[in-house]
């Protein structure tokens, strides 16, 4: 049995972006409910998230970016005491509340704490339940609910504070982590591997031609099978040659057949299938560190189910 980290906050919870919003607190209540119910947090070790330091996020994200959401914060906190709304909007899909600002810093800071304890041997791999999200987040620009880039910002801390050679950021959302493209893109110290919906939002990805980066396009409707059949003969030799030191994952549960966000065919068995293949590369060649931090999933039941079956395998249960 792998000793499996499981981080968390409550602060995670308080960010809102409006009734209706699918990405809603409720993700990760969904998902809390399921593992307790199931026995399964039990056997995890759990752990609250640090806020990360501002030095460490900009090992990804511009100086001005991160201060900009500062003070976008602190001035919507003036606003709301003077009875103005609960919300500033970044983009159509996108805005902040109050406590949005400490929630990005405890997603972050979780990816951060994570990559410390299997670095140090404390746990084998972990698993990051937080929001808000972060793959769409760009080096200098918040989007499609993200506001900083967790894995981004996790793989840029395990090469410049662990003195890592090689990290793999593998990404399994429906759609295509196009800020973490943007921050690492061209690092040959950082492969990315990924598949996803396309054409779809963020639509871009199928084109990128960086050494670094290997983008699977796949059309809608697309099935585990067919997932699986690539992940073996695209996926696993590219990891395989690069040998990573530790594998981080954007868990997105999006591509759920039963996901209203995307039009994809996978259920929790391809989700399992996959975990156990890059726990097999992680254990081969990474001294089994894997930190997996949340993305994507919106219909609370599948993705409670999903997370399960992830983390299920994640700690060998």
């Amino acid at each position: 049995m792998s000793k499996t980290g499981y981080f968390f906050h409550s602060d995670c919870s308080k960010h809102d972006m409006g009734a209706g919003h699918p990405e809603c607190p409720q993700r990760l209540a969904a998902i809390d409910e399921r593992l307790r119910s199931k026995g399964v947090a039990d056997q995890l070790d759990r752990r609250e998230a640090p806020l990360a330091p501002i030095a460490d996020l900009e090992l990804a994200h511009g100086r001005m970016h991160i201060a900009a959401l500062r003070g976008l914060t602190d001035g919507l906190r003036d606003e709301v005491q003077a009875g103005g709304p609960a919300h500033a909007q970044i983009d159509p899909d996108t805005c902040i509340n109050v406590h949005t600002w400490d929630a990005a810093l405890r997603s972050a800071g979780a990816a951060i704490a994570a990559t410390d304890a299997v670095m140090a041997g404390e746990l084998d791999n972990a698993f990051c339940a937080v929001r808000p999200p972060g793959h769409h987040a760009c080096r200098d620009k918040a989007m499609g609910f993200c506001f900083f880039n967790n894995v981004a910002v996790a793989a840029h801390y395990a090469l410049d504070r662990h003195g890592l050679q090689r990290v793999a950021i593998i990404d399994f959302d429906v759609h295509h982590g196009n800020g973490t493209e943007d921050i690492v893109s061209g690092d040959e110290r950082i492969l990315m591997v990924s598949f996803f919906q396309h054409p779809f939002y963020p639509y871009g990805g199928a084109a990128s031609t960086a050494g670094n980066l290997l983008n699977m396009p796949v059309p809608a409707y697309t099935k585990g099978d067919a997932i699986r059949a690539m992940v073996t003969h695209v996926w696993l030799p590219r990891l395989e040659a690069f040998k990573p030191e530790l594998i981080l994952i954007s868990a997105g549960f999006d591509a759920h057949r039963e996901d209203d966000l995307g039009q994809m065919g996978l259920v929790e068995d391809d989700y399992a299938w996959i975990t156990h293949q890059l726990k097999e590369v992680a254990v081969r060649h990474a001294k089994g560190r894997i930190v997996s931090c949340l993305e994507g999933g919106y219909n609370l039941d599948a993705l409670a189910r999903s997370v399960e079956a992830h983390v299920r395998v994640l700690a060998g249960i």
